[in-house]
Order: structure tokens, then sequence, then C-alpha cells
């Protein structure tokens, strides 16, 4: 299998996780990024569009959305009072910890038939992609609910 089609067909696994996990909470995969963002600190719409990748109204929608389930809330932004910030509420904050924990879980176990070794290999050279490719932090490490790269 070539590096194209490997890396694709790991996102989908990697998606299916996500979507697996979500469920066991109640979340949209997109939910779940959501929270695991908001674990390390409040973020403004715009910062949190960048992060998510997503256009001002899909954002919008699914803090909505989110909102809704009194997982997050808005609160105004002590650096601009025409801004507002997305905050876990403490049920999200409580739900965001279980959902990152389990997702850490389910994908910590997708290498498991590789050694050690590959495994620190594999690490290796996806964080280099990752970093070469200035992927945003929207999953920080295993028991690490702060940015971690």
């Amino acid at each position: 299998m070539g590096v194209v089609a490997a890396l694709v067909r790991s996102s989908f696994l990697v998606n299916a996780v996500y979507a697996e996990s979500g469920r066991a909470y109640g979340l949209t995969p997109q939910q779940g990024q959501l929270l695991c963002v908001l674990l390390s600190q409040p973020y403004g719409m715009s910062e949190l569009g960048a992060v998510l990748g997503l256009a001002k109204s899909s954002l919008t929608g699914l803090v909505d959305r989110t909102s809704r389930r009194g997982l997050v809330r808005r609160e105004p932004d002590p650096e601009d009072r025409r801004a507002v910030r997305v905050a876990l509420t403490e049920e999200g904050a409580r739900v965001a910890a279980e959902f990152y924990a389990e997702t850490c879980r389910r994908v910590e176990r997708l290498p498991a038939g590789l050694g050690e070794a590959d495994r620190d290999t594999l690490a290796e050279l996806l964080a280099r992609v990752v970093t070469d490719n200035k992927v945003p932090t929207v999953f920080g490490e295993t028991g690490d609910t702060a940015s971690g790269d």
C-alpha cells in the first residue's frame, strides 16, 4: 500500500473511532472535536473556526447544537466586548474528559499489532507530517488535556 492510500485509509479509521466514541456519549464526531479543543481553554469563534477548519455558519450551528445540549456556553470575551468566547460548561467538561479518555483508549488499540519500536517510529513519522503541515491541535497527547503537540 502506498503512502497516499495508507494516510487516507488511516484517516477513515480514526474518524470511525471518533464516531464510535461519540455515539457512546450521544455526540457527533464534530461535537467531540469541539469538546476536545475546548478542554484546554475557551476560544473565540474565529479562533475556533480556524482550529476546526469550519466556516462561520457551520461553526455557529455546531456551537448552537452543542450549547442546546448544555455542554458549551458563550461568554463575553474579556479582551473584546463585541466578541464572545466558547467555553465548556461543568457538564461539558465532564463529558469532554470522558469522551477524550475513551477515544484515546480506542485509538491506542489501533496499532496494537505493532511492536514498541514500530509504534515509536510510526508516532515520530506521523508527528513530522502533522508538524510540517501545521495541523492545529485538536487532540493532545494521551492523558494530556492541554494543547499538547
